[in-house]
Parts: structure tokens; sequence; C-alpha cells
């Protein structure tokens, strides 16, 4: 990774001729930050303005195409009737089933089940057997001596500082709920992580360590901040509120004309078709 310090010349600061290059990479941070504080804002503003012209887009709207989602549906449906050619009858399934969309399992068996099966107590109600809870484990011999083994080692009363307490009690902690499971192999892991010992700290990074990675930070993420605001401009309503930023209205005014004049060529068509399919 290039840094700043090759990028940019010496620079003169208040504290002495020539800036140390933790201060150049704090302004370099600073100045990231406030850029991408502000890209941030566009985005947001950007995606809330999106969000509320695709509500209002389907509060306004949405009503006209399902009126001719529906009407594609009839007219599909009347042209089966005439014909009898199959093409005609699937495409007329077809629309239908867009009009009307399959329920979920969950909805049509109440919460009873769902993709995977029998909920238990809708199970239990079926075969009228009651609802058993789980069967208390007996832990093993060697489970047990395991338990008896760390708890004598890693209790925390045995601790002589408070963080040395605080490591204590979750490890017990752990311990005590594999040995409630009576999970053997689990104990065996803690008493393997017991004899290593307690992790040790790593090093913490210097403050250049700490800036450079601070920008490495913001640069990802402006990276995934554009992507969000691609995908919003060429969404369809982003791209719709496009067309008239400053006049969101009109534009619905103006597709809700052209809705119209659909339904009522729909509305024609469908009456066409039903005079010749008779009462």
């Amino acid at each position: 990774m290039t840094t700043p310090e090759a990028e940019q010349p010496q620079s003169v600061s208040a504290d002495g001729p020539q800036a140390r290059p933790e201060e150049r990479l704090e302004r370099a941070v600073r100045a990231a930050e406030q850029a991408l504080i502000e890209f941030e804002i566009a985005v947001e503003t950007f995606r809330v303005e999106v969000e509320n012209f695709s509500r209002l887009h389907h509060q306004r709207l949405g009503p006209m195409y399902a009126r001719l989602e529906e009407l594609d549906a009839e007219i599909a449906e009347a042209k089966a009737a005439l014909t009898g050619d199959p093409e005609d009858l699937r495409r007329a399934q077809e629309l239908r089933a867009r009009v009307m969309p399959m329920p979920s399992v969950e909805e049509l068996f109440h919460g009873w089940m769902d993709g995977h099966g029998l909920f238990p107590e809708a199970a239990a109600m079926l075969t009228d057997q009651p609802v058993r809870p789980p069967q208390r484990v007996r832990p093993s011999e060697e489970a047990r001596r395991l338990y008896r083994e760390l708890a004598r080692k890693a209790h925390p009363d045995l601790a002589q500082e408070e963080g040395e307490r605080a490591r204590r009690e979750e490890f017990i902690t752990r311990v005590n709920a594999a040995y409630a499971r009576g999970d053997e192999a689990l104990l065996k892991e803690l008493a393997e992580e017991w004899a290593a010992g307690p992790v040790q700290k790593e090093r913490l990074p210097s403050r250049s360590e700490e800036l450079y990675a601070r920008l490495d930070w913001l640069a990802q993420r402006k990276e995934l901040l554009t992507v969000v605001a691609r995908e919003l401009e060429e969404s369809a309503i982003g791209a719709m509120l496009r067309l008239a930023p400053d006049d969101p209205d009109r534009l619905l005014d103006e597709i809700a004309e052209q809705l119209l004049a659909e339904v009522a060529q729909r509305e024609s068509e469908l009456a066409a078709l039903r005079a010749r399919t008779g009462p």
C-alpha cells in the first residue's frame, strides 16, 4: 500500500518545520471521514426519496396494475374459451395464477406446520401423545471425572486477581453447561483448553497502524456505498424518479393516465371477446 508520506510533500505544522507522519495520516483520515459522511448523506437522501416514491407509486398506481392483471387473465380465459387451443388454455392458467398467488404452507395449515413438517405440538395433538420434555441426561463416569477435575482446577475462588476470576467464571459456566448435557467430548476439549493456559493478548497496533487501518476501512465503506447508490439508480423506481426529480407527482399523474388508457383498451377487448362467446 502506498503511504501518504510517499505521495505528499513535507509540510509545516504548528509544532515545527516538518509534520510528524502521524499528523499527516490524521489529516488524511479526517478528510476521508468528512468525504464519506457527505457521500453517506447523499446516498441516504436518495434512498429515502426512492422509498417514498415507491410507496406513493404503490398506493396510487397499485390498484391500476392489479386491474390490468385481472383484465389480462380474463381476456386470456375468454380467448381460451373461444379457441379451446391448449396453448391458449395454458396461457390463461398462467395469467390467472399471477392474479391469485398460491398461499404458503403456513397459511394453509394455520400454524400447524411449516416447510420442514409438523410442529411438535401439532404432531402430539394428532397422535394423542403429550409433548414430552427432553429426557434427563445421565453423564458418563468419564464426564463426571472430567467435570470434577476441571472444577477443582478452574474454580473462581482460586483466582488471585479480578481479571483472572472473571476468566475462571466464564470458563466454569461453559464446563457446567457441557456437564449438564453429558457432553463428554466437549469436556475433553475444555480440559485441553484449560491445560493450554490463557490466550495471550495480541500486540496492540501502533497509532500509525490504526490510522492506516482506518483509511482502508473508509475506502471499503465508500466502495460499498457506491454499489448501493448504483443499485438504487438502476432500480425501476430509481430510474423513474430520475425522470422527474423535481416533480415526481407529475410523473405519477402521467403514468396514471397511461394506465387508465390501457385499462380502457383491455376492457374494450374483453367486451368484444365476451360478445363473441354469447351470453
